[in-house]
């Protein structure tokens, strides 16, 4: 069988389930600080699910909130816009995969990992006093690459789990030889379809390779989250392997080791906390 080229990906993504139409348009605003917040809470407000998955989200003890927040527009008024659009955006996309469309596939590890790579990375972001936001959601994208090729391609990537399985070996190397594209091209490739800023399309594409030149701070924390979360078992998969973690990366962030056992308890703190709503 011939190796998958990305351009066959990417005439692929027009398949895909589309986010809300308001999401996209939030994604793409990354970057902008002049957005009418009011219109923008108008419109997600008429998604009723997107809405009170949202509400339950800014309410978790994550989000440390005094008050109830009972709309978007109060969210945004106590949260910020920022974090907002974060929520709204992981309520989004959390829900809009099919599942079960892979055999091998465990659709429910998948989303517990990449939950708590997004915790961790929040977490490990607020120390570096780095935008805790962006990390969020970069972390909780960060392998969106892996259900693009789980939903384009389900039997070639079922091939790709089992080659994983025999020879034990990093899933990359797996997705190359089976498939001849991995997961961090066709993330890269969905950032790009969905209008993620450059600084998300950089966190996703550099999230194994925090070394290579221009890959930026945020591939770096998403790194290092990442290699966590496999140690902490968090997605509770039976052959989980820890990736390789960059000492560069590791020494970059500037931990000790108490630091770091914070960092492991709040990120399964918070991971329980947030999972529990964008997974019910």
């Amino acid at each position: 069988m011939s190796l998958l080229a990305l351009d066959d990906v990417v005439a692929r993504l027009e398949d895909l389930p589309s986010l809300p139409a308001v999401v996209m348009e939030l994604l793409s605003a990354i970057d902008q600080e002049d957005v009418d917040i009011s219109v923008l809470a108008k419109k997600v407000s008429h998604d009723q699910a997107l809405t009170a998955k949202t509400l339950r989200l800014a309410n978790s003890s994550a989000y440390g909130l005094q008050v109830k927040v009972t709309t978007i527009q109060q969210a945004l008024t106590f949260l910020g816009f920022q974090t907002t659009r974060n929520l709204i955006t992981a309520a989004a996309v959390t829900g809009c995969f099919a599942q079960g469309q892979c055999a091998g596939f465990n659709d429910k590890a998948f989303w517990r990992h990449s939950i708590g790579t997004a915790a961790c990375a929040r977490v490990l972001a607020r120390r570096m006093r780095f935008n805790p936001d962006y990390a969020f959601t970069a972390g909780l994208l960060h392998d969106i690459g892996r259900l693009v090729l789980v939903s384009t391609y389900p039997e070639r990537y079922a091939e790709a789990i089992a080659w994983r399985a025999e020879r034990d070996c990093e899933l990359l190397d797996a997705e190359r030889a089976v498939l001849g594209v991995d997961h961090v091209a066709a993330g890269v490739a969905l950032a790009g379809h969905w209008n993620f800023s450059d600084t998300m399309k950089q966190a996703i594409g550099q999230h194994h390779d925090p070394e290579a030149p221009g890959a930026g701070f945020l591939a770096t924390i998403i790194h290092v989250a990442n290699a966590i979360v496999h140690a902490l078992d968090i997605a509770g998969e039976e052959d989980d392997l820890v990736p390789p973690v960059s000492a560069v990366a590791w020494n970059a962030l500037g931990l000790n080791e108490e630091a770091y056992l914070h960092v492991f308890r709040e990120t399964e703190l918070q991971f329980e906390e947030i999972s529990a709503v964008l997974m019910a």
